[in-house]
This record gives structure tokens, sequence and C-alpha cells, in this order.
């Protein structure tokens, strides 16, 4: 059918486990009620079946949004109405090790390495019938979508990253004894200066709960080669990110950490419509 319509991530967990005595100010703001999550479906044709969700109408232009390693989908919940509204399809699935993302066979590896995560993307894409996108990410999520631009390079039409970074990744332990307080430090180290409640910490730590969570950060390659694309890429930079990237190309978003989608949403939805709007499509 015709339709118009590198992280790391787990980056900071070095860095996140270095700062880990960062000040608990991040945890002092009010404490709402829980907050409602995204309706999500299921879908994979591989190895892996992927939780996602999708909004905006099913022919217009494909917009992946891909979230980092110890966050969730719940990072873009202020980004897709934006995105929906001018018309785009946008999907966001669950990373592998998140959600209600799984593995269909226990002897499958649970590999975090690049090339995995591409065609990670390339298997919802595919499973959706959707032959290109523009794929937007930060972290993880950054990485994961220039190496689906490396595997399929005529698919991919433009990226959005930031903080596409690999760190080394220590307190392995520590992430197999209490997920959540490793991620709390991770969100906590990323975005310094961020004062989310537990309310919004606690809508993502469900996903958390995957059986793969620590799998798949064991396997976090170090210091991986940023992949070379021929996609057109965009690159975000929080003024107040943790991660410690030198990117001189990037675009700086004032006043935003590392979870810049939901800490600065317009900025994101911005970037990632000029993208769509000026990618030569195919289809």
């Amino acid at each position: 059918m015709n339709r118009r319509g590198f992280l790391m991530t787990a980056s900071a967990a070095a860095a996140g486990f270095a700062l880990a005595q960062a000040p608990g100010a991040a945890f002092a703001a009010p404490v709402r009620k829980a907050l409602p999550r995204l309706k999500t479906q299921q879908v994979g044709s591989g190895d892996i079946n992927f939780g996602y969700h999708s909004a905006g109408p099913e022919e217009g232009r494909p917009v992946v949004l891909l979230h980092d390693f110890g966050y969730d989908i719940h990072s873009f919940t202020e980004v897709i109405p934006l995105l929906a509204e001018q018309g785009f399809r946008v999907l966001v699935p669950y990373m592998r090790g998140h959600g209600s993302t799984r593995f269909k066979d226990k002897s499958i590896a649970r590999s975090a390495q690049p090339e995995a995560l591409g065609a990670d993307t390339l298997t919802v894409i595919d499973s959706l019938h959707h032959p290109e996108a523009v794929v937007a990410g930060f972290g993880q999520g950054a990485v994961a979508a220039r190496a689906f631009a490396q595997l399929k390079p005529t698919r991919c039409k433009g990226i959005v990253a930031v903080d596409g970074l690999w760190r080394p990744v220590p307190e392995r332990a520590a992430l197999q004894k209490d997920r959540r307080g490793f991620a709390r430090k991770l969100w906590t180290a990323n975005s310094p200066d961020w004062r989310f409640d537990e309310a919004v910490f606690a809508r993502a730590a469900v996903s958390f709960d995957n059986p793969d969570f620590a799998a798949i950060l064991t396997d976090t390659p170090s210091n991986a080669a940023v992949p070379t694309v021929s996609a057109p890429v965009l690159t975000l930079r929080g003024s107040a990110s943790g991660i410690p990237v030198d990117d001189p190309t990037a675009r700086m978003i004032e006043g935003a950490g590392h979870n810049l989608p939901l800490e600065a949403p317009q900025a994101f939805a911005d970037a990632i419509a000029e993208m769509v709007r000026n990618a030569k499509w195919r289809t």
C-alpha cells in the first residue's frame, strides 16, 4: 500500500553511577496520583514481539520514536499529540528489555549491540507495513536510529538524535538488585536540573520489570563507534544534560536535560517536523 502518509544511555550509567550521590532534590517535587498510561498493541515478525503505541492518521508520514535504556515510551507523551496533530503517523515501540516487548525464545541472545537495535526498528516498520520512516530517539534510541539508517539507508528518511553516545556500564550487580534505584540515579545524573515527581518516575518504572531488562544492560557495548550514515541527521542537546557529549553540531535546547522529549517536547517535536518536511520521500 502507498503510504503518504550514537548514546548511550545506559550511557550515563557510567557517568550515572559515578554520580550516584547526586542531590536528592530531583525527587522533592510534589507527588501526584498515578498518571494515565499510553495504550499499546503488540507486533513483531522476527525474534521479538514489540509492544508499541501508535497515533495519528494511518496514511501519514511515519515517525518512529525510540527511548533510552532506563526510560520508556512515556518520555514521548507530550510529543506524540504534537506530531499526530500535524498528520504524521507516530509509532512508539518499547525498546528491547522494556515494557511489553518480549523475546519469543529463551535461547535468543539478549543483545544490546547497535546492529541488533537497528534491526528492531526495521522489524517494527516492516511489521506495520511502512516502507520508510523518520526516526528520532535519545540515548540508546539515538544509537538505534543511526544503526537502522546504516542497515537500511534508503528506508531511513532522516534522524533526530539526542545524546547518542555509548559509555562503559559499571555496577551491573546493583542493577540486578535494585533496577528502580539504578534508574533513579540514572535520571538524576542525566538531567540534574530536572525536578520530576514520583508519578512521572513510577509510570516509567513499570517498564523496568521486563524479564530482560538487566540482560540488555549487561550486553551494552563500551565506547562503540557512532555509525556513519547517509541519512540527514539533526542532533539536539539539552543545555542541562548530564551526558558527557561533545558535539559542536548539536542544536542546543536551553534548560533541558537528557530526557529532552519530556523536558522540552515542543523543541523535540519541531525538530522532527522539520526533518519530515525536508525529507525526500519515495512513497
